[in-house]
């Protein structure tokens, strides 16, 4: 039985790349066309779904316009026949209607599990009841008007359904809001996965709620107006005269095409599952692989699932933003044993893997069908969400570099606040945070974290440490400078000036995004980090307001030579620490 691999990432990732590299796929995973087909399949769903969802919000803009009058409705209509009513046009959208719906079929076969996310389960319940409810409007309409010639203008729409049988308004309505809603959760789940949609998400949030709101509002317009015109005798009367309407027979073939609809959307829908049920104890005939992930999990599944299946299956934790679409690489793992079992990526899976800058043993879990067994460690928290798959700069995953780390802390402040009520000490930290945090940023740092009246600043994860050092240096002069400012603005408010010592050291640390929840962001770990923070507690010592190490000038390219030198023992390091004491940080030179 396998188990989780504990060998050397070097190891990890040649087998990775031997597996990559390999023109043979082992027996039983899939051939290049058959991936390249499901990269077409993925295209053409996205496209007709974009198809459909363009006629549907130019249906609700239409029926918004009764807002204005019923006039406006049917001159919007007249415009939405010149789009669709054209053979280019029509050829689009009915191609795209029966394009769409055998993909979803498709889906359907393709389910070897049925544990999907929340919106996974809503999204295909929504799509699936598309049909069903639609199917007597499409009926009462395209196909009427195609077989009797029946007009099929807004007043004939509104008369059939607003002084028809309720059931059939609520019917429609309902239809189109699922329509509606369905659409925008497939736009959604594409456009998350994009760096941009994030600026235009409150606009998009806004207009999938106000446009079926106004479409449902011109819709009661539209049908009242058509109410009052049907109140005229006479305007009925030549009403009836003008437009040819479906007498008891035609009507009675209507409701038939639409119960040979349903039929055959419910033979469909469930042949596809039997299908699927015979496909897997076909499958099970020629024997079931093992996937292993931390924690011992082992997870049998049939030749031919993706290890994302194997997650569903076992009940393993899993991110997967896109519903295992391979589209937003959060399901991704690092393959850690059995890399030759595993078919060379697809041309979709491959670009998503270059967008993240993957490793050669990482792939996506949604997307790896093993043909063998495998090991598998996911690489993202089960609450991973679509931010975590755009490109990130090489240090968020986790990166050792070479940093400038300051730190400053205000002296006597338990002492200075004690006697001040806590908005105050509220008000005055804030202040106080602020004028140093911009110090830090105009220097070119990043401000790390508050740790309680104390500052950590991190110097170089976008630059070179030389550079670093002199922003350090810029940052601490600055934060002196501010502290004077500070000082004088409060002086009413102060029994004495705000004090603070400042310490800064350069070296080696782990930087990347670190935490949990809301509370992830970009820190740095490492002996380099504690002993900037002890630098800054020997300020008390020395009475400076400034300590540094001696390197830190050095690779500024700063001469420090005027203040006094110390060698000192740092806990932790069995080397002595050579550092330069400056009382006021004021005077430390500007770099050129």
């Amino acid at each position: 039985m396998p188990s989780v691999d504990s060998g050397s990432v070097q190891q990890e990732a040649t087998g990775a790349t031997a597996a990559a590299n390999s023109t043979q796929p082992p027996p039983g995973t899939p051939s290049t066309g058959r991936r390249s087909g499901a990269l077409w399949v993925r295209r053409l769903r996205l496209w007709t779904g974009l198809t459909l969802f363009t006629y549907v919000t130019l249906h609700l803009v239409n029926h918004a316009l009764g807002l204005v009058s019923l006039d406006a409705m049917i001159g919007g209509m007249g415009y939405a026949r010149l789009v669709w009513r054209n053979p280019a046009g029509a050829t689009l959208l009915y191609g795209a209607l029966l394009i769409h719906f055998s993909l979803a079929l498709w889906a359907i076969y393709q389910r070897r599990r049925w544990s999907l996310p929340a919106d996974e389960w809503t999204r295909l319940v929504l799509g699936l009841s598309i049909i069903p409810a639609l199917a007597l409007h499409v009926t009462g309409t395209r196909i009427a008007h195609a077989l009797y010639d029946i007009d099929i203008g807004y007043r004939f729409v509104l008369m059939a359904t607003w002084l028809g049988d309720p059931a059939t308004l609520w019917r429609q309505v309902l239809g189109l809001l699922i329509a509606w809603i369905h659409g925008c959760i497939g736009v959604h789940l594409v456009g998350r996965l994009q760096p941009w949609y994030r600026r235009w998400i409150a606009l998009f949030y806004a207009l999938a709620i106000l446009l079926p709101v106004l479409a449902l509002l011109g819709f009661v317009q539209g049908g009242r107006a058509v109410e009052a015109l049907v109140a005229d005798p006479a305007w009925w009367e030549a009403y009836r005269a003008a437009t040819h309407l479906p007498t008891a027979a035609e009507i009675a073939s209507i409701y038939a095409i639409e119960r040979a609809i349903l039929w055959t959307f419910c033979t469909l829908v469930v042949g596809a599952v039997l299908a699927r049920i015979a496909a897997n104890i076909v499958a099970r005939r020629h024997g079931l692989i093992r996937i292993a992930f931390p924690g011992k999990r082992v997870i049998e599944v049939q030749r031919g699932a993706t290890i994302l299946d194997a997650s569903r299956l076992g009940r393993v934790p899993h991110a997967e933003v896109c519903g295992g679409r391979g589209r937003c690489s959060t399901c991704r793992v690092r393959v850690s044993r059995g890399a030759e079992a595993l078919p060379p990526p697809s041309e979709a899976e491959r670009k998503v893997l270059q967008r993240i800058a993957a490793a050669p043993n990482v792939r996506l879990a949604c997307q790896t069908r093993p043909g063998a067994d495998v090991s598998v460690v996911p690489l993202l928290p089960p609450t991973a969400t679509a931010r975590d798959g755009f490109a990130r700069a090489g240090h968020m995953p986790g990166q050792e570099r070479e940093l400038a780390i300051l730190f400053a802390d205000i002296r006597a402040f338990t002492r200075l606040s004690e006697h001040k009520l806590p908005y105050d000490v509220v008000f005055l930290l804030n202040r106080y945070f602020g004028a140093m945090g911009s110090a830090v940023e105009q220097s070119g740092g990043r401000v790390d974290k508050f740790i309680g009246d104390g500052v950590m600043a991190l110097f170089g994860v976008d630059t070179a440490p030389d550079e670093a050092c002199r922003q350090a240096l810029a940052a601490a002069r600055s934060m002196a400078v501010h502290l004077e400012e500070l000082n004088q603005l409060l002086a009413h408010d102060l029994a004495e000036p705000l004090r603070i010592g400042i310490g800064v050291h350069v070296g080696p640390a782990i930087v990347g995004e670190m935490g949990y929840g809301a509370t992830v962001g970009v820190t740095a770990i490492g002996d380099a980090v504690n002993t900037a923070s002890r630098l800054e507690g020997m300020t008390k010592a020395y009475g400076a307001q400034f300590v540094c190490s001696d390197a830190v000038a050095k690779r500024a390219g700063v001469d420090l030579s005027k203040f006094e030198c110390h060698e000192i023992e740092v806990r932790g390091r069995q080397e002595t620490l050579a550092i330069r004491v400056v009382p006021e940080a004021k005077e430390l030179p500007v770099s050129s």
